[in-house]
């Protein structure tokens, strides 16, 4: 019984992160370095590596220039994006919480 209550608590704390609370909190911590991971990753995925088979694809084999409908075609933001984002926040290694003078806390719960 020692196991499975260990795995529903560990399973718990998995799902307590995708409360609203906590996504908003989220953004609000890490909101702009979130955004351009993903932004990023995007680019990457849609730009970079198309370029990259193209290239391979002229000096290499041609076979490679099917790399570049399949780098449109495969999504690897599933991986990627939670990939970097822990390697962002190993990275940082700062449990500042930023306080954006913009808005009061309730003003910024009723906005989102």
């Amino acid at each position: 019984m020692k196991l499975f209550s260990w795995i529903k608590s560990r399973i718990g704390h998995k799902i307590s992160h995708f409360s609203w609370s906590s996504i908003k909190e989220t953004f609000r911590e890490h909101g702009l370095a979130l955004v351009v991971i993903i932004v990023g990753w995007e680019i990457i995925e849609d730009v970079i590596f198309p370029a990259i088979f193209a290239l391979l694809g002229n000096y290499v084999h041609p076979a490679f220039f099917t790399g570049i409908p399949v780098a449109w075609i495969v999504c690897l933001h599933w991986f990627m994006v939670p990939l970097l984002w822990g390697w962002w926040i190993k990275i940082k290694k700062s449990d500042k919480i930023v306080n954006h003078e913009c808005c009061s806390e309730e003003e910024f719960d009723k906005n989102v």
